[in-house]
């Protein structure tokens, strides 16, 4: 399957906005359509799987039964997502990556970071 940015991102926004320090996000077959209604579950679960391999997810359980719970997001997903929260950045970041050819999570991070540093400079007015 191929990895959809799109549904990464919308993913970790919606597991930033469900946990707190006494709920954890539960996804499962039924609340899936709630929760994502442009993806079916089995785009949205495999998804989950590639963030919590790549080091997004804070103690993810994945059940038998077609289920997962997550307590909370990394620091390092947490980096992420703010710098593509904005969707102006996101777009930069995706136009970037469609240029170099590579959609990995490792590239659209550091696209994010360089897209964000370059803000800053243009802020800072640096050269």
């Amino acid at each position: 399957m191929k990895l959809n940015p799109d549904c990464i991102r919308e993913i970790l926004f919606a597991i930033e906005e469900t946990t707190t320090m006494h709920r954890a996000f539960y996804l499962d077959e039924d609340n899936c359509i709630d929760i994502f209604p442009k993806y079916n579950f089995d785009i949205v679960f495999y998804h989950i799987r590639q963030c919590d391999m790549y080091g997004y997810l804070y103690k993810a359980s994945f059940s038998i039964s077609n289920s997962c719970t997550i307590i909370d997001l990394t620091p390092k997903a947490h980096e992420f997502i703010n710098n593509i929260r904005k969707d102006d950045n996101w777009h930069k970041t995706k136009n970037i990556a469609l240029k170099v050819g590579s959609f990995s999570l490792d590239t659209l991070s550091k696209i994010a970071t360089g897209v964000i540093s370059s803000l800053i400079k243009a802020q800072l007015d640096i050269n």
